[in-house]
């Protein structure tokens, strides 16, 4: 019987079957990046507000204390995007002319809230609690970064969900006392290796890193 495939069709299909597997890990690997990059996470990358609200500017030059706009951070699950009653609290004689906050202005006079964009956006089947983590120990700065060293608002971490992980695991290095929790550039007074043990146990910090911890 006469031969039907050449020899070359060996090579052939060998190649065609490395070629087939190489594009196939390549496009798995292709999605594992991409998942990771700023692209998808929208790590360091500034959003577009209603209003540019610089935070350096109202914590490092006016000195005011995260918990005067978000109020709900240490009793509740949001830390809560602060009314516009708020800011006329100072803005009702502070700059009070400036057409710069002219949309505050309209958003009071008119009682229509402002649309800030969410920047620390988690997705919707994701359960995130932020008293529990300040009564916990773990500082603004800890998720957010050095917000007071921001002009313009951004996601200082990916957020993703090999971070969170990492820190249930591990949650020594991040705790500080309560009393410093919205410090910003925080230093401990002493050695972290030291008080992050003491702080665990102070405040009874076993997290948990059961799917059900956050996936409810």
């Amino acid at each position: 019987m006469p031969q039907i495939f050449r020899k070359s069709a060996n090579t052939l299909s060998r190649g065609s079957i490395f070629g087939l597997l190489s594009l196939v890990g390549g496009l798995i690997l292709l999605a594992i990046v991409l998942a990771r990059s700023s692209y998808v996470t929208r790590q360091q990358i500034f959003v577009e507000q209603p209003l540019q609200f610089s935070h350096m500017h109202h914590v490092t030059d006016d000195g005011i204390d995260c918990r005067y706009c978000h109020t709900s951070v240490e009793t509740s699950s949001f830390a809560g995007i602060p009314p516009t009653k708020t800011c006329m609290n100072c803005h009702s004689v502070l700059f009070a002319n400036a057409a710069f906050l002219e949309p505050v202005r309209a958003s009071f006079r008119d009682n229509r809230p402002l649309h800030w964009v969410r920047v620390h956006d988690l997705p919707d089947f994701v359960y995130f609690n932020h008293s529990i983590h300040i009564k916990k120990g773990v500082g603004c700065e800890t998720c957010h970064g050095r917000i007071d060293q921001m002009p313009l608002t951004y996601q200082q971490n990916s957020l993703l969900m090999g971070w969170c992980v990492d820190c249930h695991r591990n949650p020594a290095p991040n705790l500080r006392p309560r009393a410093e929790i919205t410090t910003m550039g925080y230093r401990p007074a002493k050695d972290q290796a030291e008080l992050g043990p003491e702080l665990m146990k102070a405040y009874n910090v076993h997290p948990s890193i059961s799917c059900s911890t956050c996936h409810r």
